[in-house]
């Protein structure tokens, strides 16, 4: 009897990728496309479909009573030839900037404290939690919960009476441009810590060691290290802000007393007596506005390298 046992050859490629795709039949494209298939179907259904409806509508006309389909530039030619329109624009373009430059120093301040003070990852989470308690409730309540606090016998101006600061209440603390932006800040500062600070993480130490080391100073490893590295956060946070305040109609009610208007209130109030073509046609160039600042945005960095 041989103690020699034959070696009985096995297929090497049975299992290998190509002789699986070779199997099924299905090509590397056919494979991409069908595993991009559902959140196509999701953006398709939820996001263009709806745009392109407001599209359409846009042109359609519109009576006291009804509405009808058409294609016809009178909301547009309305819309633009008001000087209604330009100061409700102007006024919406001034609550967006002063808002994100406010962020934006809070924002960058939050974030920087939280990156390169804070030593352990353990104190990085709490202190970045407590950041977001306030949004653990609705925009509504931290929006309507300054009123009280603002108000002409609130919290703050019997406080100043009281230490003798003011000898009169202060009346443009609410229902005013003040108040409406104080909450703008309060609502959405954390869109602005949070992609800062992620960036801010990414840094690599040492580079800041390095410049240290060359003789940089503080001011100058700030604004020659850090602020390039986290220009990413700093324009995903800017959209995010800049978005969210041009499209905002409730805190400028609530917050102004009905005494402001942004474009948000704008094609609210066309909704609501049922002028679905105008607010339509506000809307698309809202979008339009919106797209264009963007754009703008993303000319200064490449935020695919934080994605």
């Amino acid at each position: 009897m041989s103690n020699q046992t034959q070696a009985i050859p096995l297929d090497t490629t049975a299992s290998t990728p190509g002789r699986r795709r070779a199997t099924y039949g299905l090509s590397d494209a056919v494979t991409g496309w069908l595993l991009s298939l559902p959140l196509t179907l999701v953006l398709l259904f939820f996001l263009v479909l709806p745009i392109v409806m407001i599209v359409i509508v846009s042109f359609w006309g519109a009576t006291e009573f009804s509405i009808y389909p058409a294609f016809q530039f009178d909301n547009y030619e309305f819309l633009l030839t008001s000087p209604v329109t330009y100061s409700v624009f102007l006024n919406t373009i001034k609550y967006a900037v002063i808002t994100w430059a406010i962020t934006l120093v809070l924002g960058f301040t939050i974030a920087y404290f939280l990156a390169f003070h804070v030593r352990t990852l353990t104190w990085q989470i709490v202190l970045f939690l407590l950041c977001t308690i306030p949004f653990w409730t609705s925009n509504i309540i931290r929006m309507i919960s300054w009123i009280p606090f603002l108000g002409r016998n609130g919290i703050a101006n019997s406080t100043l009476m009281s230490m003798g600061v003011i000898d009169e209440p202060l009346e443009w603390l609410l229902f005013s441009d003040f108040s409406v932006i104080l909450a703008f800040v309060h609502l959405y500062t954390l869109f602005m810590v949070v992609p800062i600070f992620n960036t801010m993480m990414r840094i690599d130490k040492s580079l800041i060691e390095a410049a240290y080391d060359n003789g940089a100073t503080g001011l100058q490893t700030l604004t020659n290290v850090i602020i390039p590295l986290t220009k990413p956060g700093i324009m995903i946070g800017s959209i995010f802000v800049v978005t969210l305040v041009m499209g905002d109609f409730i805190t400028v009610r609530f917050m102004s007393g009905s005494q402001k208007a942004n474009v948000g209130r704008l094609i609210s109030n066309d909704i609501a007596l049922l002028q679905y073509p105008s607010a339509a046609a506000t809307a698309v160039v809202l979008l339009v506005t919106v797209l264009i600042v963007i754009g703008i945005l993303l000319r200064f960095v490449d935020i695919r390298k934080e994605l």
